[in-house]
C-alpha cells in the first residue's frame, strides 16, 4: 500500500546559516527582534506624542486652548476611514491591494506631516469667523489616518516572520507611547507648579493668599518634539525596508513562506527536478526515493536543497493544533474591541479625572508607569503566553475589573476614596499599572492564538482594535465633553 507524504522545502540560495549568528536568544535573533520593535514604535509613536505634547503646545496660546484635545478625539475617529479601506478592499478583492504599498504610503505621509508639524503647528486662520489651528488640525488628521491604518496593514506583515516575533511588534507598538512620553517628561511638558500669590485690599487693607497652577517653560521646544517624531517614524520606515529586503532578516522568515497569504495549500505543493535525465515532474510516493537523484529540486522557478519529508497525518495534526471554533475565534474578536476600547480609549480619556485628585504626583507618575506597563506586558507575553481560552478570560476580567476601579475614581473626582492620603497616591498608582499589565497582556495574546491562522486572521483583529476604540472614544467624548458627568480636580488644592 502507498503512503501519501507531504514535504516541506528549504530553498537552495536562502539556506540559513543560523550557526554564524552570534546574537541569538532561544528562537530569535536580536538584532532582527529589536529591528521589529523600532517598526512597531512607528505604528502609533506620532498620535501618542502629539497628545503628550499638548499641555505645552496649548500653554504657548493656541486659539482653541484646553477644549483643542475635544477637536482631536474627533479628528482621529474620522480617520478611521483609512482601515475601512483596506478592510473593504481585503474582503471584496483579497489580494488585490500591495501590503508594502501601503506601509510605505502611510509611513511617508506620517514622516512628512511630522515635519511640516515642527514648523507649521502655531499657524492660524480665521475660519467660520473663529481663529482656528487649522495646519495643526489637517496635518493632524494625517497622522491619525496613518496610525489607524497600521492596525490593518502592519499585523498581517507580521505573518512573514516566525510566532516569536510577533511579540516584538507589540513590544514596539507599546513603547510609540512610553518613548513619546519619556521625552515629553525630559521636556517638561505640562509641568505646572503651585505658586502662593497674595493680595491686599486697599479699602479694608486685608491681605488675602491663594495658590494659583504656574506652568513652567519646556526644557526644549515644541518644534524639536515634533522634529523628534519625524526621526522616530522615519526610522521605522527603515527597518520596515530592512524587514522586507535584507537576506539576513529574511532568513527569520516562518518556514516556507512567501510574500502573500500564508495557507497551508501554499506550504506544500509539487516540485521539478531542475536537470537531468529524469527533468519535469516528480511525485513522492515513499521517502526512501529521496536522494536518488541529484539534481536540485524546483517549486515555483526555485531551486531546493532538501526537503523534509512529512506525513499528511502529521500535517492535519499540525493544522488542528491550531485551529479553534468559529464561536471561540468571534469570542476572542469580541474580547479584543473591548480591551483596546478600554486600554486605546476610554482609560486614556480619563486619567486627569482619576489621578489628579490625589495630586500632580500621582498624576504624573501613573502616565509614565501605565505606558511603561504596556511594553512590560508584551515582554512578559516572549516568556510565557496564555494560550488558554480560560486563562485569557479571567486575566481580561481582572484587567476590566481594574478599569471598573478606575472608572470609580474618576466619576468620583473630586473627592473619590483615600484623597488626600498617602495610600490613596500608592494604589491608585498601582490600579492603573496593573491594570495596564493585565488588558495588555491579554489582547497580546490573544494575537498570538490568531498568529498561526495568517494574516487574514490579524487583519480582523485590527480591524477589532479600531473598533473597539472606536466606540469608546465616541462614547466618552459624550460622558466628558457634552454631558459633562465628571468633574476636574484642581491642579492646586487649597
Amino acid at each position: 500500500m502507498t503512503t501519501k507524504h507531504l514535504f516541506k522545502s528549504v530553498p537552495q540560495s536562502e539556506e540559513p546559516k543560523r550557526e554564524n549568528r552570534m546574537l541569538r536568544c532561544k528562537n530569535i535573533d536580536v538584532i532582527v527582534y529589536a529591528t521589529v520593535i523600532i517598526f512597531g514604535i512607528g505604528s502609533w509613536v506620532d498620535i501618542n506624542g502629539l497628545w503628550v505634547e499638548l499641555p505645552a503646545m496649548i500653554t504657548e496660546g493656541l486659539p482653541e486652548g484646553w477644549k483643542l484635545p475635544s477637536y482631536l478625539s474627533v479628528i482621529i475617529q474620522i480617520a478611521n476611514i483609512g482601515p475601512l479601506f483596506v478592510t473593504l478592499c481585503n474582503v471584496f478583492a483579497p489580494g488585490k491591494l500591495n501590503i508594502k504599498g501601503v506601509v510605505y504610503v502611510i509611513l511617508g505621509i506620517g514622516s512628512l506631516s511630522c515635519l511640516l508639524l515642527a514648523f507649521l503647528w502655531k499657524t492660524t486662520a480665521y475660519v467660520a469667523g473663529e481663529e482656528r489651528s487649522i495646519t495643526l488640525l489637517i496635518l493632524q488628521f494625517f497622522l491619525a489616518l496613518v496610525d489607524c491604518t497600521t492596525s490593518v496593514v502592519f499585523l498581517p506583515f507580521m505573518t512573514l516572520f516566525k510566532a516569536d516575533y510577533m511579540t516584538a511588534y507589540f513590544i514596539g507598538e507599546g513603547m510609540s507611547g512610553m518613548v513619546p512620553s519619556l521625552v515629553a517628561l525630559g521636556q517638561g511638558s505640562g509641568s505646572v507648579s503651585c505658586v502662593n500669590v497674595s493680595s491686599t485690599n486697599s479699602t479694608t487693607n486685608i491681605t488675602t493668599y491663594n495658590v494659583y497652577p504656574k506652568s513652567n517653560p519646556p526644557n526644549f521646544p515644541v518644534r524639536d518634539f515634533f522634529l523628534f517624531l519625524f526621526a522616530m517614524v522615519f526610522s521605522s520606515g527603515i527597518a520596515f525596508t530592512l524587514l522586507n529586503y535584507c537576506s539576513y532578516y529574511r532568513e527569520e522568515y516562518a518556514p516556507d513562506t512567501e510574500e502573500d497569504e500564508l495557507s497551508v495549500d501554499s506550504k506544500h505543493g509539487s516540485y521539478e527536478l531542475s536537470d537531468g535525465e529524469h527533468a519535469g515532474s516528480v511525485a513522492f510516493s515513499d521517502p526512501a526515493t529521496i536522494g536518488l537523484s541529484q539534481s536540485a529540486l524546483m517549486k515555483n522557478g526555485k531551486k531546493y536543497q532538501n526537503v523534509n519529508i512529512t506525513k499528511s497525518s502529521d500535517v492535519e495534526k499540525d493544522i488542528a493544533d491550531h485551529s479553534i471554533t468559529k464561536t471561540r475565534y468571534v469570542y476572542y474578536l469580541i474580547i479584543t474591541a473591548i480591551l483596546n476600547s478600554l486600554t486605546n480609549s476610554v482609560l486614556p480619556s480619563i486619567q486627569t479625572f482619576s489621578c489628579m485628585p490625589y495630586g500632580i504626583s500621582a498624576y504624573h507618575l501613573t502616565a509614565v508607569l501605565y505606558n511603561i506597563a504596556n511594553p512590560a506586558a508584551c515582554f512578559i507575553v516572549l516568556f510565557r503566553s496564555a494560550a488558554s481560552c480560560g486563562v485569557i478570560t479571567i486575566l481580561s476580567f481582572l484587567g476590566s475589573l481594574a478599569a471598573g476601579i478606575i472608572l470609580y475614581t474618576a466619576a468620583a473626582s473630586p473627592t473619590p476614596l483615600l484623597v488626600g492620603t498617602k495610600t490613596g497616591e500608592a494604589l491608585i498608582v498601582s490600579i492603573w499599572v496593573l491594570g495596564g499589565l493585565l488588558l495588555t497582556y491579554s489582547k497580546v495574546s490573544i494575537a498570538n492564538i490568531f498568529r498561526p491562522l495568517g494574516s487574514r486572521a490579524l487583519m480582523w483583529i485590527g480591524v477589532m482594535q479600531q473598533v473597539g476604540s472606536f466606540f469608546g472614544a465616541v462614547l466618552f467624548y459624550l460622558i466628558i465633553n457634552v454631558w459633562s458627568l465628571f468633574e476636574s480636580a484642581p491642579y492646586c488644592p487649597m
